[in-house]
């Protein structure tokens, strides 16, 4: 199972690109009144080390979602302490070699990473931003505008990853 792990820095792109236009153009009113901001409350921050942060955690994000949306990486992830397997040899190597030259191709469309990416957002990141919304008192404006971002975000290197990690 030949992995290009570029594509994990390519999809941690994505959560800035989207971000610019979910928080811009499409949202950006509404989060700013619903987390009552004004454009003059968010200037002075150091916006390099705001983005060069993001888009660390964004690649951590990336490396996580591989595993979600790469149904191979489960068999892998049985198969690593076996003896041999890191050395490439032994049983579990062979079987798993042999699982992958069958098998590796199913499921690795963008189209089911990106199946994956919004059940990840749907079941996961809205229940985690509602439960701290609801602690938070904020609005359900406020939830779905967040949980709408990732959702859209998660789906799209969902499909990046699946596709061609």
């Amino acid at each position: 199972m030949e992995m290009n792990f570029y594509i994990l820095f390519i999809a941690a792109i994505v959560p800035m690109l989207i971000g610019f236009v979910w928080y811009g153009p499409l949202f950006g009113n509404a989060w700013m009144n619903e987390m009552g901001f004004t454009k003059e409350s968010l200037e002075g921050q150091n916006m390099a080390k705001v983005f060069i942060l993001s888009y660390i955690f964004s690649v951590l994000v990336a490396f996580f979602l591989q595993f979600i949306v790469i149904h191979q990486m489960g068999v892998f992830q049985t198969l690593i302490n076996e003896p041999g397997f890191n050395e490439e040899s032994g049983t579990a190597f062979e079987y798993f070699k042999n699982f992958v030259g069958t098998y590796g191709d199913r499921f690795r469309t963008f189209q089911h990473g990106v199946i994956h990416g919004v059940m990840s957002g749907l079941f996961f990141v809205l229940p985690v931003l509602s439960i701290i919304a609801m602690f938070e008192k904020k609005s359900f404006k406020y939830i779905a505008i967040n949980a709408g971002y990732w959702i859209v975000t998660l789906a799209l290197m969902g499909g990046i990853i699946c596709q061609w990690l």
